[in-house]
């Protein structure tokens, strides 16, 4: 028979880490995906909190009403929704290059439901998404993303964050610049090839006005844009990297935020 015994006190430190856990594992990539079940993610944010409880050094919170203990849920809930946000924004670059490639290769309206974000995309943006997120699991992205919560317990202790609006600022700034970097790095081959593909075929119906460069540019375009995605695909391991790379810029930018 297993016999053990907890005060109040402890099992109210035990929530405020189940709290930050948890609303970083609702919102984190990978893990907030909607075909992840839910009693998974309930029962990931549990383990991960009984085991950062009994590794992570105790530090003393001191409230004096249920007001004040609400506070520190608050700030604690906060600060894994930003943890998980500023990790999850960095696969949003990949849909960003797939969309710039549709439109190029005249696919834009051809959108779908993807049903792990429940919004709509494109197919290009979709087939990135699941490529770089494979690549990425692969390389070992949710371990990190565990390691990089369970650091944060020694730089931002329970109930010391600090919200600085202006780093956290500079660092959107940043990342925006980088977003729109990234992104065309990613589509940048099909971009490149459709704009060729246009200029040949604005010479071509200068050469020759009698052909409707127009019908036949729409079928030459999706062609050459399929075939140059499917040539590319051996450079997606260098994209998840750009992304992969970013995510652990965006996570530390973040965490200084708060310090």
């Amino acid at each position: 028979m297993i016999e053990y015994a907890f005060s109040y006190a402890d099992l109210e430190y035990f929530l405020l880490i189940l709290v930050r856990v948890s609303c970083f594992v609702f919102i984190a990539p990978f893990f907030s995906m909607t075909n992840t079940p839910r009693n998974v993610r309930i029962g990931l944010s549990i383990c991960v909190a009984v085991i950062l409880y009994n590794t992570v050094p105790q530090v003393e919170v001191t409230y004096n009403t249920l007001i004040g203990y609400f506070i520190v849920v608050l700030k604690e809930a906060v600060t894994g929704l930003l943890i998980g946000f500023a990790a999850n924004l960095c696969t949003t670059i990949v849909s960003f290059a797939g969309h710039i490639a549709d439109m190029e290769m005249g696919l834009s309206m051809a959108s779908l439901m993807d049903p792990t974000t429940k919004e709509s995309a494109t197919i290009t943006g979709i087939y990135y998404n699941y490529m770089v997120l494979l690549m990425l699991m692969i390389s070992g992205m949710h371990r990190y993303l565990l390691k990089a919560l369970a650091e944060t317990y020694i730089l931002i202790p329970v109930n010391g964050m600090i919200f600085n609006s202006d780093r956290l600022l500079s660092s959107m700034i940043g990342f925006m610049a980088n977003y729109i970097l990234i992104g065309f790095r990613i589509c940048l081959p099909i971009f490149a090839v459709m704009i060729i593909l246009n200029a040949v075929l604005g010479i071509l119906a200068k050469v020759s006005p009698q052909l409707n460069m127009f019908a036949v540019g729409i079928q030459m375009k999706v062609l050459v844009g399929l075939g140059v995605l499917f040539l590319t695909t051996a450079m997606l391991p260098g994209a998840a990297n750009f992304v992969f790379e970013q995510m652990k810029r965006m996570i530390v930018s973040f965490v200084e935020a708060m310090r």
